[in-house]
């Protein structure tokens, strides 16, 4: 378990990071979320020790990253957003490398790097040149550096940034992997990445922490129950109309045409408010048949434009 206690990171008068508390539990996949600039890579690397905090706490199982570095560190994997690698070593090279770094034992390197070979799925370019490698190859040679040493939890800075879509998927799945055998840390600004992988979020802004908990409960706590997705035979702009004027109605956006003659929206309600029933009679009324009318459950997106939004007002 790693726990982050008040950590506050300053450059000269600007704060990267600000007062920034959150727990790491031990064997869970974590999403670590925000935008450009949110203060991510800043948290990453107070965590796993490559920067130091101006103040606050980071303990790895008990230990403090600043007062017990080589024992905490154990610990932790990490793959930066720019893999550490030496491009003019093979593979095989640069990872038992990277083995004597950690201290692991020269008589069990060949094993253990044969497990991570397998895990990766590297096994084919273990003796290439890094540098003739694809950037999705380099990639799961940067993780594979953070395997080395078989620590409890793996940290990944943005591990999918310019990778093309087979490859994203595939680290994807290494990550899924993972998550069965290690704790995992995944920083991301992709939202879609995130809801994908992971159990819980902590969504950072502006360098503060503005939600953290599972996808199940952030989604209930934002708007559950207030969406829903209809389809209506009639013309749009009667309709929409029709649908602004209800009392509760908050939004009515036209989604386009899915069956000839009918229009799709898209129909929040305000918060406790539900327009069904009103809804349905009015329509009727106005002699607009229903075709489909199907609640809408909150993503995550629509979470982490709520938080972010309120959090930049709050400012």
């Amino acid at each position: 378990m790693i726990e982050i206690k008040n950590v506050t990171k300053r450059y000269g008068a600007n704060l990267a990071v600000d007062d920034v508390t959150f727990t790491i539990n031990e064997g869970e996949v974590l999403g670590f979320l925000g935008r450009n600039g949110a203060g991510k890579s800043t948290t990453m690397n107070i965590v796993t020790g490559y920067i130091s905090a101006s103040s606050g706490q980071v303990l790895v199982d008990g230990m403090d990253i600043l007062e017990e570095p080589r024992e905490a560190k154990r610990h932790i994997g990490y793959l930066p957003e720019q893999p550490p690698l030496y491009m003019d070593m093979t593979v095989e090279e640069y990872l038992r490398f990277v083995c004597d770094i950690k201290e692991i034992r020269r008589q069990s390197q060949k094993a253990h790097l044969e497990d991570i070979y397998e895990l990766v799925r590297i096994q084919d370019v273990r003796r290439r040149l890094i540098k003739n490698l694809s950037k999705g190859y380099k990639q799961r040679v940067g993780l594979a550096q953070a395997l080395v040493g078989n620590p409890d939890v793996i940290i990944m800075d943005e591990p999918t940034v310019g990778l093309d879509p087979r490859q994203i998927i595939e680290i994807r799945r290494l990550i899924r992997d993972l998550g069965k055998s290690h704790t995992v840390v995944l920083s991301s600004h992709i939202l879609h990445e995130v809801s994908d992988v992971c159990d819980r979020v902590v969504i950072i802004n502006r360098g503060k922490i503005v939600a953290q908990d599972s996808l199940e409960n952030l989604t209930k706590g934002i708007g559950e129950g207030t969406r829903m997705m209809l389809r209506v035979v009639g013309a749009e702009k009667p309709v929409q109309r029709l649908l602004r004027e209800l009392p509760g109605v908050s939004l009515a956006e036209p989604m386009g045409v899915k069956e000839p003659g009918s229009v799709d929206f898209m129909v929040e309600s305000q918060p406790g408010s539900d327009v069904r029933r009103q809804l349905g009679n009015a329509l009727i009324a106005g002699g607009y048949p229903i075709l489909m009318l199907q609640p809408m459950a909150a993503t995550l997106e629509d979470i982490f434009l709520q938080l972010t939004n309120e959090s930049a007002k709050e400012e």
